[in-house]
Formats: structure tokens, C-alpha cells, sequence
């Protein structure tokens, strides 16, 4: 719904829910399937999924339609990271015995979490190549582009990359998960900060007021397309506070107990899959009137 002030209202609550829901969802599957499957069987699942998810994306590549591309790189990244990402780093915790973190007798870190920092070394290099050589629309690239660069940004980021719209999405998805677990793995480490320290406190109110700004501008956005993917960058800084006030016992995390809240994560489901229906019948609609 477009307003007289070019606030596009209803595609911004849309794409904003339909990338929240997804949240929990992720979190929900990956409970489930550790409790209801054998190992054997979990890491099998784990790689097929990340595998489809793959398959997803590059699919997404060769389909028409912005909007339609989006949610190929949306839906193909969720699938990724969850099967290969946090099932592969699940699989070498378990089968090298890292162990949990443990306070008062309750599990606070999985070992998969505790292992992830390992790699910011290459999230460091992926972003090192985001930023020497690439010319994009991310805000937060844009500007240390021209913090670092300054009168020389043009020569060094001269033009963009290849533009994949699912390639695109997907990226974002996996390096802004990728970068904001990152950064509350370091937060709760308690040789650096810890969970209850005034900057972890810091960093969730500073990703709360940032998400609100992100919001602002996604009401600006009149393609769908760009405003699913300006919605996947606003949820997952949104999501990091949850995060961290889910971490403190703030309040109930439903989601990791999906068993004993069904019916609540039935109703995110289906309200997912009907967003994300909507959606992609909105892209072909956009599709069509194109033609």
C-alpha cells in the first residue's frame, strides 16, 4: 500500500515478517531434527539441506522477475546456511567432543556456537574482497569504502561485480547472519565480555535503534524485490537483541522448545509460507505486466 508520503507500508510489514518468521523457523527445524532423528540420519539430512539450498539459488539466477529472484536467494540461503553452515560446525563439535558451555547446570552455548569464531578469518577475507573490490548497495560497505578510500574510492571499488539478484540475496543473508553470530559469540565469551557486560547491553540497544533506521528507509522502498532484501538486513540486526535478551532469560525463547509450543509455531509457519506465496505470486503478477 503506497501512501500520499511514498511510504510503502504493507510491502515493508510484509517483507519484514515474512524474513522474521524465519528466524524462529530456522532455530525450530534445527531443535527438531537433533531430537527426533539419529545422528546418522541429522548430518545426512543436514548436508541434503544445505545441498537444496544451493540447488535454490542457482536456480534463482536463471529466473525472471526481481522480486522472483529474491526469494529464490532467500529461501535457497536459509536452506544453506542452516544445512551448511550450522550442521557442518554441529557435526565437528560432536565428533571431536567440544563441549557446551555449562552455568548452573544449564546449557548457555552449544559447541557449535563456541566453535564459530574460529572462522572470522574468512568472513574477514570474504568482506576484504566486499570492500577492495566491489562497487555496492550496502550502506555499511558504502561507508568504510569511503572512510578508508576517500578521494580514491572510485579507482579502487571502479564498478560492480556481476549482478545476480539470488546471488546477491543469498550473500547478504549468509555474511549478515554469519557477521552478527560472530559478533555475539564474542559479546558472551566472558574472556572478552560476557553476556551481562555493558557493551553486550550496548550492542542490542545499538542494533535496536539501528534496525528502526534500517525500517525507515525499507519504507521508502516501491520494488519488491529491494525491499525484501533491505528486509533481511533490518531483521537479522533486529534479531540480534532478541538474541541477546533471550540469552539474559528477558523472556521465554518458544522457539527452542518448538515441541511443547506447537501450535505457536504452526501459526509462524503458515503465516510464513502464505508471505511467502503472496510474494512470489506478486513477482509473477509484476512479471507479467512487464511483458
Amino acid at each position: 500500500m503506497r501512501t500520499n508520503n511514498n511510504l510503502y507500508i504493507w510491502r515493508t510489514i510484509a517483507s519484514f515478517l515474512l524474513v522474521l518468521f524465519a528466524m524462529p523457523l530456522g532455530h525450530a527445524l534445527m531443535i527438531l531434527m537433533e531430537k527426533f532423528m539419529n545422528e546418522g540420519a541429522m548430518h545426512v539430512a543436514g548436508f541434503a539441506m544445505g545441498f537444496v539450498g544451493l540447488i535454490l539459488v542457482i536456480i534463482g539466477v536463471f529466473v525472471k522477475g526481481d522480486t522472483r529472484q529474491t526469494l529464490w536467494g532467500l529461501f535457497g540461503g536459509l536452506l544453506f546456511w542452516t544445512g551448511w553452515v550450522e550442521f557442518l560446525f554441529l557435526y565437528y563439535a560432536r565428533r571431536y567432543g567440544v563441549q557446551p558451555e555449562i552455568e548452573n547446570g544449564v546449557v548457555v552455548t552449544k559447541p557449535e556456537y563456541l566453535i564459530m569464531p574460529a572462522s572470522f578469518g574468512l568472513w574477514m577475507m570474504v568482506m576484504t574482497m566486499y570492500i577492495f573490490s566491489t562497487k555496492n548497495g550496502c550502506d555499511f560497505i558504502t561507508w568504510i569504502q569511503k572512510v578508508v578510500f576517500r578521494s580514491r574510492r572510485k579507482v579502487i571499488a571502479a564498478q560492480p561485480m556481476t549482478r545476480h539478484t539470488s546471488i546477491v540475496t543469498f550473500m547478504e543473508l549468509n555474511m549478515m547472519l554469519w557477521g552478527l553470530y560472530l559478533l555475539l559469540m564474542f559479546c558472551y565469551d566472558k574472556r572478552f565480555l560476557g553476556d551481562h557486560h555493558p557493551v553486550t547491553f550496548l550492542v542490542g540497544v545499538g542494533c535496536l535503534i539501528g534496525s528502526f533506521f534500517m525500517l525507515h528507509r525499507q519504507l521508502r522502498l516501491a520494488s519488491w524485490g529491494a525491499n525484501i532484501r533491505m528486509a533481511i538486513a533490518t531483521v537479522i540486526v533486529f534479531w540480534t537483541p532478541v538474541e541477546i535478551l533471550g540469552r539474559i532469560n528477558f523472556f521465554k525463547e518458544f522457539w527452542v522448545e518448538p515441541e511443547k509450543y506447537a501450535w505457536q509455531m504452526l501459526v509462524i509457519l503458515m503465516a510464513f509460507i502464505l508471505l511467502g506465496v503472496y510474494l512470489w505470486f506478486k513477482g509473477k503478477q509484476r512479471k507479467r505486466a512487464e511483458q
